[in-house]
């Protein structure tokens, strides 16, 4: 048997990076893998280049936390990871792999950013591969440009009604062309590996349940096209959980370690981005960050999370759960157990699972492990 734990993002952009992982550090070093997904640039550059409220990058030092934490690999296809161009995106897969870290998703070009990260686990090679969903197009690779690999993900709008500039129907799906390379990328992953997981960044932010449209179809694609297990990131808060065709699609594992001060308002100094990013979050979204936690600046609701488990025996039988953790006012991952509010982080699973149209079970074994399994919520 073999077991593989993920986590959704990871942002280690405050001093003593090493103490964050401490209440989850036994539970992440009991298995063979460990992967997470890491959402800013990691570089001492200077350079601005993101269109969007940039991330600025992070100590490249950090990285070693999550070596030292337990971690295997990192994926890095995410909208924030060229926001310190081509030298940040370059620079964190460089320290991540001084730090002993296999990386997936961006590299120095568009076929090294596909490559998947091969890590041994026990007797077995995983393969992890990782795509950005969610744009900006300035982040994606190409032939000659550092950056990530990408789903092209298509928005179409269209009015329902006779009524111009109403409300409209908003459809979403996977550019065919991108959609087939990320299946050619799966199989070849399988000629080379035991078992192959695939992180996808995708989904609306801060937004619990509701899935878009292109997000089940384009993770289902993964499984069928062979995947143990898809695992997303990107919305910052934990979504719905799903079994196809025997293996989970976590749709998103929310926040692991994200501490930053990035995205809160810095007073008469601060970026005429962050401050209209911070007035547009609430618009958008309907929260405010709790000014008590400057360092975590997330929905209310993120500070609920889980870390991934999938157990693969050793006839490639997937067996999947989670480990339920709260983020506390340290903004440290905690496991938690059944009795000591364990059974309140899953009963939101459940909850946000059913509202997503998810028709998946969840059952303890034990204090600290939820079993996953297609079927009727319990």
């Amino acid at each position: 048997m073999t077991t593989l734990l993920a986590v959704g993002d990871i942002i280690l952009d405050e001093p003593d990076s090493d103490s964050f992982f401490e209440p989850s550090r036994s539970a992440l070093r009991g298995a063979d893998a460990v992967i997470g997904h890491v959402e800013v640039p990691h570089s001492t550059t200077t350079v601005s280049s993101s269109t969007d409220v940039p991330a600025p990058p992070a100590d490249p030092a950090a990285l070693g936390a999550l070596s030292r934490a337990g971690f295997h690999a990192v994926t890095l296809a995410g909208n924030h990871i060229a926001d310190a161009g081509a030298e940040g995106v370059l620079d964190t897969v460089r320290h991540a792999r001084a730090h002993g870290l296999a990386t997936a998703g961006a590299g120095p070009s568009l076929a090294e950013a596909r490559q998947p990260a091969l890590i041994r686990a026990g007797d077995r090679t995983v393969a992890v591969l990782s795509y950005n969903c969610v744009g900006p197009r300035e982040s994606w690779a190409t032939s000659a440009k550092p950056g990530c690999a990408y789903v092209h993900v298509l928005t179409h709008y269209e009015l329902d009604h006779a009524s111009p500039g109403g409300p409209p129907a908003i459809y979403t799906f996977a550019n065919p062309d991108s959609l087939d390379a990320m299946r050619r990328d799966i199989e070849a992953a399988r000629d080379r590996a035991d078992i192959v997981v695939v992180g996808l960044h995708k989904g609306v932010g801060h937004t619990p349940a509701v899935l878009a449209m292109y997000e089940r179809p384009l993770a289902q694609a993964a499984v069928d096209a062979g995947a143990h297990a898809v695992f997303a990131h990107h919305a910052h808060i934990m979504r719905g959980i799903e079994i196809h065709r025997g293996r989970p699609i976590y749709h998103g594992l929310g926040n692991f370690v994200t501490v930053t001060r990035a995205l809160t308002p810095d007073g008469d100094n601060d970026s005429p981005e962050r401050r209209a990013w911070a007035q547009r979050r609430v618009e958008l979204y309907g929260f405010a960050p709790d000014p008590a936690m400057p360092y975590y600046p997330f929905h209310p609701e993120s500070r609920n999370t889980v870390v991934a488990r999938l157990d693969v025996d050793d006839q490639g039988e997937v067996r999947a759960g989670l480990l339920p953790c709260r983020i506390d006012d340290r903004g440290r991952p905690v496991p938690v157990t059944r009795e000591a509010g364990g059974e309140d982080v899953v009963a939101y699973v459940r909850d946000i699972s059913r509202r997503a149209g998810l028709t998946t079970r969840f059952d303890w074994t034990g204090d600290d492990l939820v079993t996953i399994t297609q079927g009727d919520q319990r």
